[in-house]
């Protein structure tokens, strides 16, 4: 009897820990990446220029850019850039903005990509999504998963405290999405992957659970983790619905509406609470809500500088940041005066 089996595309190396950027020359060279460091780091303005410095001496015959980074016109430019030489792969260094920009141009050009992340704020280290800004927009490119991931928890300790709560609020948010998937698929015979969803939760709850805080670099470690495991959720199924429901649907109508009133990291933390709250799921969402408050992440609409209304304009909005997907948001489909109610009702549940 034949065996039937898929391939599953996953970094080739995943490692997390102290002085890790040191060791880039060798990781390249052990996993037959860049045996001769003929590769590009790229970095932002910021604290990335310092890991290039480190990375550099395993790799000689790099070449350093620096760009600005986030646009879809960034990525262009970069990918421009990197016709100019026969690299092997392309090493981002950097934040979410970085990362994601290094992505779609590597992309582009058809390299290997190593993220190299600075910070942990969202799990675009290691998924197969660039997330850019483009007329206004933030929108989603396809791209490889990276063909590594690198995070140096020397380099993640100095990254500003809210950008770790913004990666903690992104990692627990997949608990929202895997519940949205499963709904999918109940009410519209959405394909489900049992493997995609097994990773997204598996790293969510880890973080959920563990009684440390950015701090501590266990807590670090087992936040990269989930992280990690995030992206690569995505890659299996193909999709992003594994780290994606009305918990980004809600961020991305934020965004829109209210640019400036939050991260992304801490906009789907408190929609992925909200849209819990709205499932019905108690346990989960004393569970969800108790993290929320020990990483000090918003919860309720003031917390992010709104009001009850514009936030119940901003779910009602939520689902045409996303057509064709099917969440709470709407199997519920409430009008405005409805969400009103239900946020009235959620903030008097919580333990403010």
């Amino acid at each position: 009897m034949p065996l039937l089996a898929r391939t599953v595309s996953t970094p080739l190396a995943v490692e997390v820990h102290a002085g890790a950027v040191s060791h880039l020359g060798e990781l390249l060279a052990d996993r037959r990446i860049s045996s001769g460091g003929e590769v590009a780091v790229v970095v932002g303005p910021g604290v990335g220029k310092l890991a290039a410095e480190q990375a550099r001496q395993g790799l000689r015959r790099a070449e350093i850019l620096t760009i600005t980074a986030g646009t879809h016109a960034d990525a262009m430019e970069l990918a421009d850039k990197l016709k100019t030489r026969n690299f092997d792969a392309v090493i981002g260094i950097g934040g979410g903005r970085v990362i994601d920009t290094v992505k779609y141009a590597s992309f582009l050009r058809g390299l290997p990509m190593v993220s190299v992340g600075t910070s942990l704020a969202n799990d675009g280290i290691a998924s197969p999504v660039a997330s850019l800004d483009r007329d206004g927009h933030s929108i989603s490119y396809g791209a490889h998963i990276p063909i590594a991931v690198i995070v140096d928890l020397d380099f993640v300790r100095r990254a500003p405290a809210r950008q770790l709560r913004s990666g903690v609020g992104d990692a627990l948010s997949n608990l929202c999405a895997t519940a949205d998937w499963a709904l999918s698929h109940s009410a519209t015979g959405e394909p489900i992957d049992g493997l995609a969803i097994g990773l997204s939760r598996a790293g969510a709850e880890a973080v959920l659970r563990h009684i440390g805080d950015i701090g501590d670099d266990d807590f670090l470690t087992t936040l990269a983790n989930a992280l990690v495991l995030s992206g690569t959720a995505m890659a299996v199924a193909g999709t992003s619905l594994p780290s994606s429901g009305a918990c980004h649907e809600i961020a991305h109508a934020l965004q829109e509406r209210h640019r400036d009133a939050a991260t992304h990291g801490e906009q789907v933390a408190m929609g992925a609470l909200f849209a819990t709250h709205l499932r019905g799921d108690t346990r989960l969402f004393g569970e969800m809500a108790s993290a929320l408050k020990r990483h000090h992440l918003p919860r309720v609409p003031s917390d992010i500088g709104l009001t009850v209304d514009q936030f119940a304009e901003a779910v009602a909005y939520a689902p045409r940041t996303r057509p064709g997907r099917y969440t709470i948001l709407e199997h519920l489909s409430l009008d405005v005066p409805a969400l009103r109610d239900r946020i009235t009702e959620y903030i008097n549940e919580l333990d403010i």
